[in-house]
């Protein structure tokens, strides 16, 4: 039984060396890969897997471009229903979704900095937040679960992140919670199965009953 967790609580994951400053046009434009599909993650209680499908239904209409996801930030960039105008361009292709980014180094100092620490090497990680809708579950009565994410329901914003690896301890920490959510739904949903099954079992019980008092009946007006 793979049971079915949706949550509107918003999760994080953070990749490292995924993001590049543009090398050719010293314009203030990087690019990155913050979603990455079918890429097994160890989330410390259980692994994890984005399908290639999972943004097929996703709400992409609003994405902002921050630092460390400090949403007290003006953003550095923002993806308006990925329209022309937009000064972050998202694209979602074989190996997941690709962000480029246009940061305004000539009036924003935080852009100037950030560009210059991506095109140097000192940041090179990537996070995103966002909301699950649908996932399924394998080997839940083993050590280490597999969690697959079939549907991301929101994409609220990317960042670059500066301690990527500190930032995938945070979410291993908080992945315990999301896999005792799973255990639980699962041993609803085996509850309910088992009480179906019995209520099931009583009335296909109650009718063969039924059925062979008819046939005694039958017998003794004979």
């Amino acid at each position: 039984m793979n049971p079915i967790f949706k949550s509107d609580e918003t999760e994080l994951r953070a990749f490292d060396f995924e993001m590049r400053a543009d090398e050719k046009e010293d314009k203030g434009i990087v690019t990155g890969i913050p979603i990455v599909f079918e890429r097994e993650t160890d989330l410390g209680t259980y692994t994890e897997v984005i399908s290639k499908s999972a943004l097929d239904k996703t709400d992409l209409r609003d994405v902002r471009f921050l630092v460390n996801h400090n949403t007290d930030m003006t953003p550095l960039a923002r993806s308006r229903r990925n329209n022309a105008n937009s000064t972050m361009q998202m694209e979602v292709k074989e190996d997941g979704m690709h962000i480029r980014v246009n940061l305004d180094t000539e009036n924003n100092t935080e852009s100037k900095n950030l560009f210059s620490a991506i095109k140097r090497g000192d940041v090179s990680g990537m996070s995103f937040m966002f909301t699950v809708k649908g996932d399924k579950w394998e080997g839940m009565d083993t050590d280490k679960p597999k969690r697959t994410i079939t549907e991301i329901g929101k994409v609220f914003e990317v960042s670059a992140v500066t301690f990527p690896a500190y930032e995938q301890t945070a979410i291993d920490a908080r992945s315990a919670e999301t896999l005792e959510k799973a255990k639980a739904t699962l041993e609803k949903a085996r509850a309910e199965a088992a009480k179906k099954e019995a209520e099931e079992r009583y009335k296909l019980d109650r009718e063969e009953k039924e059925r062979t008092l008819s046939l005694l009946d039958l017998e003794k007006n004979l």
